[in-house]
């Protein structure tokens, strides 16, 4: 294996290692790899769109996102559970059920999401993930930073909520 270099030249050992699954089945199952990117590691517009590194460094974003929600919801499910008293007093009990009901509809939102970056963990796998899907432009490296999930390049979001704008109007 062939060490890396940084700009300035000197080797950068893999300081960070993680197992992710691929998504290459073979007729035995499903083989794992094991991925690493130096610390600190962030895609640069010095890079190739959408490399190997790029793909890895936002492969393993959108994992980590997606294993702290779930973490966040089992959390939720746990004290839901646990806060299942009877209140003697309504307004005590009309608090309670409104804060699980404020906590039930976040967790909503959150499974939505989830679905949002399977989607996206897909899209890296078949190439597609990157590109916006109305122009087929490269989107933002900093864009996909800040929004991992990110399917419209920032020029088709903004005509896109524009247009949503008008219509909502009429």
């Amino acid at each position: 294996m062939s060490a890396e270099l940084a700009s300035n030249g000197h080797e950068v050992p893999p300081q960070r290692v993680r197992l992710v699954k691929s998504s290459n089945r073979t007729k035995r199952g499903s083989s794992a790899q094991i991925i690493a990117l130096p610390e600190g590691y962030r895609p640069t517009e010095n890079e190739p769109f959408m490399n190997e590194r790029h793909k890895i460094y936002f492969r393993n974003k959108l994992i980590a996102w997606k294993e702290e929600i779930v973490r966040q919801n089992r959390e939720t499910l746990h004290l839901l559970h646990e806060d299942s008293a009877q209140h003697a007093d309504f307004a005590d009990r009309a608090t309670s059920e409104t804060d699980r009901a404020l906590e039930l509809r976040a967790r909503d939102r959150q499974r939505k999401l989830i679905s949002k970056i399977d989607a996206a963990l897909a899209r890296i796998e078949d190439g597609s993930y990157g590109y916006c899907e109305e122009t087929g432009e490269p989107i933002g490296l900093r864009r996909l930073d800040a929004r991992p999930i990110a399917t419209l390049s920032l020029e088709a979001q903004e005509r896109h909520e524009r247009r949503e704008r008008v219509y909502r109007e009429d």
